[in-house]
């Protein structure tokens, strides 16, 4: 057995250590969950015959969820000063950024926008977290 050879053909896997979120002008440490995705509604159309004659698309659509400490979004909150929420925080960019082997990979999601905001704890809670959904115009893939 040869020493230094790769278990498989990836290699060292990308992990959450390897992502960084920046959003607001600043790399989010209060961050422990991210998702995002993006969808457009096809269907086949039919004709004569039994196989699909062509393709109909509709609209585009694109969702993303953070999950963040409190103390992350106490930071934000005070960044806005009195008597304003997360909700009023203008719309911004969130750049994703993974590293691994070497390589740089980056999507952007635009126009996010805060829809919701609130607590959630329970007896026995060693840290203080919550899921925010975000609505967001659309993802840019694998930007540069």
């Amino acid at each position: 057995m040869q020493v230094g050879l790769l278990i498989n053909r990836f290699g060292k896997m990308a992990g959450w250590n390897n992502v960084t979120l920046t959003m607001l002008g600043r790399d989010a440490e209060g961050i422990t969950e991210l998702s995002y995705n993006d969808n457009v509604d096809k269907e086949n159309a039919r004709g004569a015959g039994g196989m699909p004659i062509g393709r109909g698309e509709g609209n585009y659509e694109a969702e993303c969820s953070v999950t963040l400490y409190m103390e992350e979004v106490i930071a934000l909150q005070q960044s806005l000063g009195p008597g304003k929420r997360i909700q009023d925080i203008a719309p911004f960019d969130i750049a994703v950024t993974y590293k691994y082997q070497g390589i740089i990979y980056k999507d952007r999601i635009r126009n996010c926008e805060f829809t919701d905001n609130g607590v959630e704890v329970k007896q026995g809670d060693k840290t203080i977290s919550r899921k925010f959904k975000l609505i967001i115009s659309h993802i840019d893939w694998n930007i540069i």
